[in-house]
Parts: C-alpha cells; sequence; structure tokens
C-alpha cells in the first residue's frame, strides 16, 4: 500500500506523543489569559498566595510565538477571564471560594479583580493584541463556555488550535478538554504555558498526552518555531508592529 501522501502546506512538529501536523491556514494560535490580574504584582493571582514569577516566566518564549506566528500570517486569539461590574455572571461558588486578600470584584491596586474594563483585567502589554485580533471575553474557565470561540473559529476555517497561555491545570485544561470534545486538534507549547505549582505543570502536560494524546499534543515552543520556517527578518517585522 503506497504511503499516505501528505498536504503540500502541512508544517509537521515533533511533539508527545507523536508528530503533531497542521496546516497554517486553518490553525490558530490561542493565548489564554495573559491577564495582569493573573502574571504581575499586586493581582488576582498574587493575592491568593502563589508565586507569579512561575507565570511570567511564559511571557518571553510566547512572545517569540507570537511574533513568529503573526509573520507566518496565522491567526491569532486571545482570551480574558473576567466578569461584569455587577457580578451578575460570576455564581458564589467561584465568588467565595478560598480565602484570598481580595476576592473578585474588590478594588485593587490595577482596578476591580477581574472586572472587565479595569486596567487589572486586560492582557499584559508583552503579548498585547494587535488590531483586528479577537479578544474573547469569558466568564469561566473554559474559552468555549458562555463565548462564541466556536463559531469564530468555523467561520474562519480553524480546525488545529497552537494553545497557550494560563494557568496549565485549570483554563488552558479546561479548553483543551473542551476543545477536543469539538473536534479541534491542539499542540500545547510546554514552556508557552504555566502554573503557580510546579507539580500541576507537570502533570497537566502529562495528562494531556497521555493515551495516545487524549487530550492532544504537548511540545516545546522551539519545535513549533522551527517547524514554521519563518525566517527573522519577518520575525523582526513583525515585532516592530507590535511596538508602534
Amino acid at each position: 500500500m503506497p504511503a499516505e501522501r501528505l498536504p503540500a502546506d502541512q508544517v509537521t512538529v515533533p511533539a508527545d506523543p507523536g508528530p503533531f501536523g497542521f496546516i497554517p491556514s486553518r490553525t490558530a494560535l490561542l493565548l489564554i489569559d495573559m491577564q495582569r490580574d493573573f502574571v504581575e504584582p499586586g493581582g488576582f493571582g498574587e493575592s491568593l498566595g502563589n508565586d507569579i514569577s512561575l507565570l511570567q516566566a511564559v511571557i518571553p518564549p510566547l512572545r517569540t510565538v507570537l511574533a513568529t506566528t503573526r509573520a507566518a500570517g496565522m491567526t491569532v486569539l486571545h482570551t480574558r477571564e473576567g466578569h461584569r461590574g455587577d457580578l451578575s455572571d460570576c455564581p458564589p461558588a467561584k465568588l467565595n471560594r478560598g480565602t484570598p486578600t481580595m476576592r473578585i470584584g474588590d478594588p485593587g491596586p490595577k482596578g476591580r479583580v477581574l472586572i472587565r474594563g479595569e486596567y487589572c483585567h486586560d492582557i499584559v502589554d508583552e503579548l498585547a493584541p494587535l488590531p483586528g485580533e479577537v479578544v474573547i471575553d469569558k466568564p469561566g474557565k473554559g474559552a468555549f463556555y458562555a463565548t462564541d470561540l466556536h463559531e469564530r473559529l468555523e467561520a474562519a476555517g480553524i480546525s488545529s488550535l497552537i494553545v497557550t497561555g494560563v494557568t496549565t491545570e485549570v483554563c488552558v485544561h479546561t479548553t483543551v478538554r473542551e476543545a477536543n470534545d469539538r473536534g479541534y486538534e491542539c499542540l500545547v507549547l510546554a514552556d508557552c504555558v504555566g502554573s503557580y505549582f510546579p507539580e500541576f505543570q507537570r502533570a497537566g502536560l502529562a495528562m494531556i498526552a497521555a493515551q495516545g494524546g487524549i487530550f492532544g499534543w504537548v511540545a516545546p515552543s522551539a519545535a513549533y518555531l522551527d517547524a514554521l520556517h519563518v525566517s527573522p527578518a519577518a520575525v523582526g517585522a513583525a515585532t516592530c508592529r507590535e511596538r508602534s
């Protein structure tokens, strides 16, 4: 039997549990919740007693991935977790959990915690969306719950997702599971997702690729970047557009 011929425009990334193939024109980079409230000092994440440096470490490799993906002309989408000012979309089970020093909706040093439109709710400057890039505001952990993400991806002809963001075991994992149930193939970039807990980071990534890729594939960002074959000049031009 002759070997199966791959589409001429398919890109293949070495990954766990096996090669991940995708067509760039049908693939989107998804940046999940890279918000000041989770990543910067004084935000909700730090109010829970977490070491935010573990999430800040995601920013440099993700910035390179973002610039390269833009240079490749691929679709880029961002998500932000947050709620209406009156908290009508924040259930008590979420609002009252744990013992943070600030609860959702409380005033913080950068605005009301996880409230849409507040400075702390927005995406960090290093990864700020460009004009025309979709930003999905979501009230829950998963990017598909109570949003139009699925409809937007369908309209754009997207069948594969390159998944990045925070946190690995919560919003990233939930989104990958939701995507998997809807038929999307997901590649999670291991150094571009982060957790406040190193043991959760390891387990979360292992669970995605387990049993032959039960939820998706996992690879380092370097493998993804090498597979795209985008010239340094093009990446540099994309980075300049980000700064302008």
